[in-house]
């Protein structure tokens, strides 16, 4: 059956799910009385729609209010435990892997180490990358006592641009890890232990840490913002009105210094050569700095950052570091300021561990050289400021994919690959959140 608008019923009836969902998630528990108004449905279909989610296990009761005269009003609340989530941040010095349900509460989580030496494509090694995705799943999954079966998805960040094909769904494209067009999504199909239903939603990090940042965190509020997740190398995402839910961008490889460093992608003066912590490292070590020896790219910055600004320990700060990083917040003051001029958004956002241990020293500095490097207009207007979730924003927003998913087809589990929930849908959910 059609409705005069061209939808089915089964389509009106999703809808009403959704938006029904989608308020208690946000804004829950509610009285069936108030989701009227706030969904825009009739009291009747309002009733409807939760008693086929109270039925299904996804909406519980949770307390009662009094009414203004008349018999308490009972509260709906969606049911935490009717679902689960993985969030997998594919990060550089780590894999995380955490377990979430349905109100974003972590359940379980396991971190896999990388090798912090040798030659990078070694450490982004494939089959260990999947291996170290197979054995995490599984521990995530045993500690909760969750069965897969009850998985909405598994949401992935990863290094690199996301490209999907019909052959092997996701398909990751990671110069600077050496990956060229990894399948990753077929290859977690073939050797994870999950069943077949259980979707797997895979994209660029960057995008994953913005949209938590926009929905959960310093984003909230904001109709544009970009968000830059410095690690060992340098990303963002940019969310504004006109690219919906973000879009990554590959940032960090925006030309700085023409015939400058060379990068790890290959090309001559790429920001992320001189602002990704890999690199950061790698001048202090040229310029005479002695990074701790054997240590891991977070430890060693961590002890760069200690030498330059050794707060209340009496000691001077080291001045090869102090200058490195000086230079170091021009050069990301500069890069703010394109993304200033290009996009003129309300906020940027600083995450990452690396950016996060940055941001906290010279934040203001690298503020400085953005108004100055940027338009004045635009630049009086674009607050910058750190993210709130910490270094663990990546997995979150991973955690997100399937659940924005699961929303939009009206809390019912897809019977079949899932086809990506439209942008109107993800922006209108932000305007939810944002408002």
């Amino acid at each position: 059956m059609h409705a005069r608008s061209g939808r089915t019923v089964r389509d009106l009836r999703r809808e009403n799910r959704t938006a029904v969902l989608r308020r208690l998630y946000f804004d829950g528990p509610m009285s069936r009385l108030t989701l009227g108004p706030a969904t825009g449905l009739s009291s009747g279909s309002v009733s409807n729609v939760v008693a086929e989610l109270v039925a299904e296990g996804l909406v519980e009761e949770a307390g009662s209010v009094d009414s203004a005269g008349g018999r308490p009003r009972t509260l709906v609340r969606i049911t935490p435990g009717s679902g689960f989530m993985i969030g997998v941040d594919i990060g550089e010095t780590r894999i995380r892997i955490e377990l979430f349900d349905l109100a974003l509460t972590e359940l379980a989580r396991t971190e896999r180490p990388l090798a912090s030496s040798g030659p990078r494509t070694a450490r982004y090694d494939v089959d260990l990358v999947v291996a170290h995705l197979r054995e995490g799943i599984a521990e995530v999954l045993r500690a909760a006592e969750v069965p897969a079966e009850r998985l909405l998805g598994v949401g992935i960040g990863v290094p690199g641009i996301v490209a999907r094909t019909p052959e092997d769904g996701a398909v990751v494209h990671g110069q600077t890890v050496g990956w060229n067009a990894v399948p990753l999504e077929r290859l977690l199909r073939e050797h994870v232990e999950l069943p077949a239903s259980v979707p797997y939603w895979i994209d660029n990090g960057a995008k994953t840490l913005g949209q938590a940042e926009m929905w959960f965190g310093a984003g909230r509020g904001a109709r544009s913002a970009v968000v830059v997740l410095f690690g060992s190398g340098v990303g963002a995402c940019v969310v504004t009105d006109a690219m919906g839910p973000g879009r990554a961008l590959e940032w960090g490889h925006l030309t700085v210094r023409v015939r400058g460093r060379r990068c790890r992608c290959g090309a001559l003066g790429c920001l992320e050569a001189y602002a990704g912590a890999e690199a950061l490292l790698e001048r202090w070590r040229e310029a005479g700095g002695r990074p701790p020896e054997g240590a891991d790219e977070e430890t060693a910055l961590t002890a760069m950052l200690a030498a330059a600004y050794p707060a209340g320990t009496g000691t001077a700060p080291d001045a090869t570091a102090l200058a490195v990083l000086e230079e170091t917040a021009e050069y990301l003051g500069a890069g703010f300021a394109d993304l200033i001029n290009l996009f003129q958004p309300e906020r940027i956002l600083v995450g990452g561990w690396a950016g996060l241990q940055l941001g906290t020293r010279f934040l203001e500095t690298v503020t400085g050289y953005a108004r100055e490097y940027a338009l004045r207009y635009p630049a009086s207007r674009t607050g910058i400021g750190l993210g709130t979730l910490g270094p663990e924003a990546v997995t979150v927003g991973a955690a997100l994919l399937p659940l924005v998913d699961f929303f939009a087809q009206g809390g019912r589990r897809p019977e079949a690959e899932p086809t990506p929930p439209s942008p109107a849908w993800q922006t209108a959910l932000r305007d939810r959140v944002s408002s």
